[in-house]
């Protein structure tokens, strides 16, 4: 119980890595805030966090919009009285060649996946240090090399621009005792186990990224901060 009575935001919870960290902090005692942007899958993880016995109120915003975070974060202000740890999970990834990629793809991007954390990090940031600390946890990407380049030119540059982002805010929030950091697994596949290609057990895989982010928001790692955890290994799938 790690995070007991602990408030934590999570964007991005609707499925996925979002709903594997949601329910990792909910079986720590946390309590949570999770975020997409509807509730058709928020719905779902929503009703696993309660049927574990965890508190949890759910926020349909867009991210990438300024009054819409707002307002997310004062919904959770209201509800809880506090704030004290963020995760930046949500994001989208197109697939298209450079050459023929829609501006909007490009745009929607950046907006989502450097915009929204920049967003939700300025809005928390202002609680956490009225609060006396907190800890932000970026969720990056970790397996740039090669062909795993091809096609993903604007997720490759709003995820490298979010671990630049990630280590600036570090150095500005540590006087106000806040601790931002990043894991960046390798590419994660839906929950499929009973894919002939799956190397490894899909679970397991998001289970063992879900710990990483639970460890730095931890008091086992007070004195990090402004890191990267790369979480490629043997269990990377390109």
């Amino acid at each position: 119980m790690r995070f007991k009575d602990k408030v934590v935001l999570i964007t991005g919870a609707g499925r996925g890595l979002g709903r594997r960290i949601s329910l990792a902090f909910g079986q720590e005692g946390a309590r949570l805030a999770i975020n997409d942007l509807t509730p058709i899958n928020l719905d779902e993880t929503e009703e696993l966090l309660l049927a574990n016995g965890a508190d949890c109120l759910s926020v349909t915003c867009d991210i990438s919009k300024k009054a819409q975070v707002q307002g997310m974060i004062e919904s959770v202000i209201d509800h809880y009285g506090n704030l004290d740890i963020l995760v930046n999970n949500a994001g989208v990834e197109p697939s298209s060649p450079l050459m023929t990629m829609d501006e909007w793809d490009w745009d929607r991007t950046m907006a989502v996946n450097l915009k929204g954390p920049f967003l939700t990090m300025q809005s928390t940031a202002r609680i956490m240090k009225d609060q006396g600390g907190g800890k932000i946890v970026n969720i990056g990407a970790g397996n740039f090399r090669g062909d795993n380049l091809a096609c993903r030119s604007a997720y490759a540059a709003s995820k490298e621009g979010l671990s630049a982002l990630t280590r600036a805010a570090a150095i500005e929030m540590a006087p106000h005792n806040i601790r931002v950091n990043m894991v960046a697994p390798g590419r994660i596949r839906p929950v499929n186990p009973g894919s002939e290609t799956a190397s490894v057990d899909d679970s397991l895989w998001y289970a063992a990224v879900a710990e990483a982010v639970l460890y730095l928001c931890s008091n086992e790692a007070k004195f990090v901060t402004g890191e990267v955890i790369s979480m490629k290994g043997d269990m990377e799938v390109d």
